[in-house]
């Protein structure tokens, strides 16, 4: 239940403090007020505001809309990028509750088996596909189409493999998709293949995928709807909004094994500072941009860092905020010819247009009925015979300059390099049906689809790090976005890419022309890439002497209660959107809690 300061302050003591009300860290909080003991009292610490039922976040097919709006979106500045031009990028992330489960564009995708096998085979018995699988599978509640020959049979891909009993409700939203199959059929036939099983670990190919939207109301299911409503009336579970966290308060076992014990936590609530105590355990779930942040400003980080800030060590780990992971993008926009007879989401820039549809929104019909489905993955040789060059290159960098990395940064390179020689699919393609691109503008009346294209496995590693002991100064965001070379190329090689796709047929055949960036552009990569907002890394899950952070229970190493719970955690990133893999996060965490109680 929401409640005030005041009842935080007169309680005093709860046994699990969560650091975060975003996806991972609302899961978490709720599914373990729902499986626990009704004895045990867990609080949620959220900064920003609960948006509870709020329609602008429920209503689907609105992308984009609430990033950079102050009541949704935390908006973060990147600093410049020495090798992207001095690029300023800023990185939006959900505020309020749910997180940014409350404003993403929906896409619900399952990783590579290959990919999640890695996080094993960097140092982490156990977390593997197969745990992965398992996990998530009690969470989804996929509704199959009625129709089973629905989707030209694509839908028949999910049967069996995405859980159907979980309460996240999953489905194909029932707007036409017409120009998905287009988008499909094009791929087919400049050579990427249907995906064999891209729910079950091979997701090299093409595939349209379900969305997190509940078929029965036609609305976005996230970790509010889903966790939290549910369970949001038991006393046991206290969720305090607007409460920015300071520090985590910590002691030292001097008699014992010398592990240090957090004892509470240092918040802010409407400009005083208050503290709670916590009884068993701290849960730092802040999400990928801050969980590192909130470790350094209590004591626990890299000794450098933490003496330019003035904060005392409690805890020298030198990985946090390091082997910071992006994904990282271009959107290319083509303008549909005028006698294209399909929907698209550029109907609502039109206000009349836009009543009409909200209107037909409460029938379960009109454009808010669509989701982002026609998905492509594909390792860079089957981009261009430059981008396979482009990644040779970048390994035969690694290997001759191999003596220079240290331990941590040899692991990673070491599953990479194993990457580039299985051909792992680490490019990927999304349609969007309608205008999201740069620089140029839309006109009225036309219609649009959008080609987004992907980098999934980047070499290059970045770095977030608190500047201040202030915990209302961010920290310093720097991804290195390509300061590996070959992250640059492949991405510009998917340009060329995309204009192959648009003109082949059948996608050719309803494109009118290319608006952005045009034909004639130059430098458009550099100037125009974004991130896709699957930062990790930060706080990685991996043995202490590779730079880990958190071992293979979301334990923070040299602590006796004290887990991280987001992505901040995954040591290496993946073929993949992550909201099924935060999900799984949260669940694994509830069961390693579960076992302690």
């Amino acid at each position: 239940m929401l409640v005030r300061v005041e009842d935080v302050l007169a309680k005093g003591t709860y046994d699990y403090v969560v650091i975060g009300g975003g996806t991972a860290g609302l899961t978490l909080a709720s599914r373990l007020a729902q499986h626990a003991s009704h004895t045990v009292t867990i609080l949620v610490l959220e900064a920003g505001s609960d948006n509870l039922r709020d329609p602008a976040l429920l209503l689907p097919a609105t992308y984009g809309a609430q990033f950079g709006n102050d009541a949704y979106s935390w908006t973060y500045k990147v600093a410049k990028q020495r090798h992207a031009g001095d690029r300023e990028n800023v990185w939006d992330r959900g505020k309020g509750l749910g997180g940014t489960s409350a404003i993403n564009f929906m896409c619900y995708l399952r990783p590579s088996k290959d990919d999640i096998d890695d996080i094993e085979r960097l140092g982490n018995p156990g977390w593997n596909w197969a745990h992965l699988d398992r996990l998530i599978k009690k969470l989804e509640g996929y509704v199959a189409p009625s129709d089973p020959d629905a989707l030209n049979g694509l839908a028949q891909l999910a049967d069996g493999r995405l859980g159907t009993e979980g309460p996240l409700k999953i489905s194909y939203p029932p707007a036409g998709t017409e120009l998905e199959m287009m988008t499909l059929k094009s791929l087919n036939e400049v050579g990427v293949p249907i995906a064999p099983d891209p729910f079950g670990g091979n997701i090299d190919g093409v595939w349209l995928t379900p969305n997190a939207y509940d078929p029965a109301s036609h609305t976005r299911s996230y970790a509010v709807t889903t966790f939290y409503l549910p369970n949001q009336d038991r006393p046991n579970l206290h969720v305090l909004t607007e409460a920015v966290v300071g520090r985590i308060l910590t002691e030292r076992d001097v008699n014992g094994d010398g592990n240090v014990t957090a004892t509470g936590v240092e918040f802010y609530h409407g400009g005083t500072k208050y503290t709670v105590k916590a009884g068993r355990e701290v849960i730092v779930s802040a999400g990928a941009l801050k969980s590192a942040q909130v470790l350094e400003l209590s004591g626990i980080g890299r000794k450098d860092v933490l003496e330019k800030i003035n904060v005392p060590v409690v805890l020298d780990l030198p990985g946090v905020g390091q082997n910071v992971q992006e994904h990282v993008l271009h959107g290319m926009t083509y303008e549909l010819k005028d006698d294209v007879p399909y929907e698209t989401i550029d109907l609502l820039r039109d206000p009349v247009q836009a009543a009409k549809h909200r209107e037909l929104h409460a029938t379960g019909t009109g454009v808010h009925t669509t989701g982002m489905l026609a998905f492509g993955y594909m390792p860079p040789s089957s981009v261009s015979p430059a981008a396979e060059q482009a990644i040779q290159r970048a390994k035969a960098d690694i290997l001759r300059n191999w003596d220079t990395y240290p331990p941590e940064l040899q692991a990673q390179y070491a599953v990479q390099i194993a990457r580039i020689e299985r051909q792992a699919p680490s490019c990927e393609i999304v349609m969007l049906k309608g205008f999201l691109g740069l620089p140029n503008p839309p006109e009225p009346g036309k219609k649009y689809i959008n080609l987004f294209s992907m980098i999934n496995h980047a070499l290059s590693r970045g770095t977030i790090h608190a500047i201040s002991s202030d915990p209302f100064v961010e920290p310093e965001f720097d991804p290195h976005y390509f300061e590996q070379e070959s992250d640059r190329i492949i991405l510009e090689e998917q340009v060329h890419f995309i204009r192959r796709l648009t003109s082949t047929g059948p996608l050719k055949d309803v494109i009118a022309r290319e608006v952005n960036p045009g034909p004639e552009v130059q430098n458009w990569v550099e100037k125009y890439f974004s991130t896709v907002w699957h930062t990790c890394g930060a706080c990685s899950m991996m043995p202490r002497k590779k730079g880990g952070v958190v071992d293979t229970k979301l334990k923070v190493y040299g602590t006796t209660n004290i887990r991280v719970v987001d992505l901040s955690i995954l040591p290496i990133h993946m073929a993949a959107h992550p909201l099924s893999t935060v999900y799984g996060i949260a669940e694994h965490a509830l069961e390693c809690i579960l076992e302690t109680i």
